[in-house]
């Protein structure tokens, strides 16, 4: 019974220096000084038997079709090197500030199943700026960014160079066809304005809406009413009138 009253009080003295040292300030959360040793090994054991332990039920489609990989790349190109780099490619201004730093895909294609690549990708890492692109992307187009990151690990410079020209056209961040979209947008647009200026004129040229200038046509004309004539004044009968 003293072991376990000692027990108690122990695990309640733990509990109170671990809200104390929450509450204490003491801890940098900044993005620009690193973990500790012990950290770093506890998030990243953390997160590689989380990342195992949920894609072992996913079913992965054949990823060695080439139209696959080719739009694969170009998405890859669109939402992954700025903050993961690529073969030849830093990462950018954003990538370069994370903590802990976004790893390199070619290394973990390596060691990482397709499956747990796609588990990360759709799904996202809490606490290290990689967002869950399953929140803005359905699977089927998440499948050719993991085909073509299967790739990665045999893939240098030139080769990515060569595969990413290749690629013009393929995938739904391929330059030519969000331009395609983008333009077909502004026509819509351009129409709108032009359609809308089209009917400003009309009533200012005519001085009210072109709405009511279209009921005022289709309303039947009404029946021109005649003009009365004046009433002829009242002639003054001077006979009745008595002079004096």
């Amino acid at each position: 019974m003293k072991t376990l009253t000692t027990l108690l009080i122990v695990l309640i003295v733990v509990a109170l220096g671990i809200v104390g040292f929450a509450y204490s300030g003491f801890y940098d959360v900044s993005a620009s000084s690193s973990h500790s040793g012990f950290v770093d090994w506890l998030l990243a054991t953390t997160s590689h038997a989380s990342i195992k332990r949920r894609a072992g039920e996913i079913e992965v489609p054949d990823l060695d079709n080439e139209d696959l990989v080719l739009a694969g790349i170009n998405d890859f190109d669109s939402m992954c090197v700025g903050c993961h780099g690529g073969p030849g490619k830093d990462p950018e201004a954003m990538g370069q500030g994370l903590n802990p730093p976004a790893p390199d895909l070619a290394e973990e294609a390596a060691e990482m199943t397709p499956a747990e690549l796609f588990w990360v990708t759709r799904n996202g890492i809490r606490m290290t700026g990689m967002p869950a692109w399953g929140a803005t992307h359905d699977d089927e187009s998440i499948w050719p960014l993991v085909a073509f990151m299967t790739r990665l690990p045999g893939l240098d410079a030139a080769g990515y160079q060569s595969l990413l020209a290749s690629a013009e056209g393929h995938g739904h961040h391929a330059p030519d066809a969000a331009g395609a979209e983008h333009s077909h947008e502004e026509g819509d647009e351009a129409a709108g304005v032009a359609a809308h200026e089209h009917e400003e004129s009309h009533d200012n040229e005519h001085g009210e809406p072109m709405g009511e200038v279209m009921d005022n046509h289709d309303e039947p004309h009404a029946a021109a009413e005649p003009e009365t004539a004046p009433e002829a004044s009242e002639e003054h009968d001077h006979s009745t009138h008595e002079h004096n």
